[in-house]
């Protein structure tokens, strides 16, 4: 019988780009953006934070809105049925283009290593966004022109 579990996906929107990631010793798991599992007793605009920052290293996330809620049969990966809270998150500093941050799972397995970079928002490669993590990305507002780098007017 498949449980069901609930998760967070978490997309860090900067500039009109999401941030993305590759599991550095495990590329066949995908492009994937941070997601998990929200903790008893927590609420999930909290759980999106705590992944967010725990997958990213990012410091100052803050959640910009709630974009909805879905479920998603994980199987065969696993029986579970995910109860996914999608959130849209920003950054308040500066984060690189690209960088390698390693996952330390409450200490209760190895640190995981996973390579971020920027894609931008409409890119086709978000397309292979896996296991449905892409379900709700249309939710997010087009940037504005201005916010986008080299998309303003000349200076």
């Amino acid at each position: 019988m498949k449980v069901t579990v609930g998760k967070v996906v978490c997309y860090v929107v900067d500039r009109g780009r999401l941030l993305v990631f590759l599991h550095r010793d495990h590329p066949e798991a995908g492009l994937q953006v941070p997601a998990g599992t929200i903790r008893r007793d927590e609420i999930p605009e909290d759980a999106a934070l705590r992944e967010a920052g725990e997958e990213t290293g990012l410091a100052g996330l803050v959640v910009v809105r709630f974009l909805g809620r879905v479920s998603y049969d994980i199987s065969p990966i696993r029986e579970e049925i995910q109860d996914r809270h999608v959130f849209q998150l920003a950054i308040t500093e500066p984060a690189p283009e690209r960088w390698t941050h390693h996952e330390l799972h409450d200490g209760l397995q190895p640190p995981t290593a996973f390579c971020f970079f920027w894609l931008p928002l409409g890119h086709p490669e978000l397309d292979a966004l896996v296991v449905g993590q892409g379900v709700m990305l249309d939710k997010i507002p087009a940037p504005s022109p201005s916010a986008i780098p080299g998309d303003g007017p000349a200076q």
